[in-house]
């Protein structure tokens, strides 16, 4: 008896011919494309929202926006990680219609934008609130109570933190 085999590696049509058909049509990537080109990124504070005439061209910051707002719902925080997912994840690769930015373009991108990203996510965060588009997860804490990894003799108060400077002479 054979094992179950896979497709030759080499084969014309081993996906679809088109990205579109791995994204469904309730897919928060198309919430964050509509939300995304409906802003004004130059109202919004963001850096290089006009192209420059010269030079190798740039990327776009609407593209750079999705890519972090994906990240942010996806708990993908680190530029590196982004640029990674960016390659390999078909729902990104239809969001950014297969831009592949490097983790120190990303990285540049948050550094530059940092203050018109609060205002963003803000605004992105009450509107899928206002259209109950994520639901909230409960957190719920017990009284347990833990014990602490903090002896008297690692524990101090500004009062012994005061003696102990001054009777080592700092």
């Amino acid at each position: 008896m054979a094992y179950i085999e896979g497709h030759a590696r080499d084969q014309a049509l081993l996906l679809p011919a088109s990205v579109e058909d791995y994204v469904a049509a309730d897919n928060p990537v198309r919430f964050i494309d509509a939300f995304v080109e409906d802003l004004d990124l130059g109202a919004a504070g963001f850096q290089r929202t006009q192209p420059k005439a010269t030079g190798r061209p740039g990327y776009d910051p609407a593209d750079m926006l999705k890519l972090y707002l994906y990240g942010y719902l996806n708990r993908v925080r680190s530029s590196r990680r982004l640029a990674a997912e960016a390659t390999r994840n078909l729902e990104l690769i239809w969001l950014l219609r297969g831009v592949r930015p490097g983790f120190r373009t990303i990285a540049e991108f948050r550094r530059d934008n940092r203050a018109a990203f609060k205002a963003v996510f803000r605004a992105f965060v009450l509107l899928c609130r206002k259209l109950d588009l994520f639901g909230r997860e409960l957190l719920a804490v017990d009284g347990t109570r833990l014990k602490a990894v903090n002896s008297r003799a690692r524990n101090f108060s500004r009062e012994r933190l005061a003696t102990y400077l001054a009777s080592t002479g700092a």
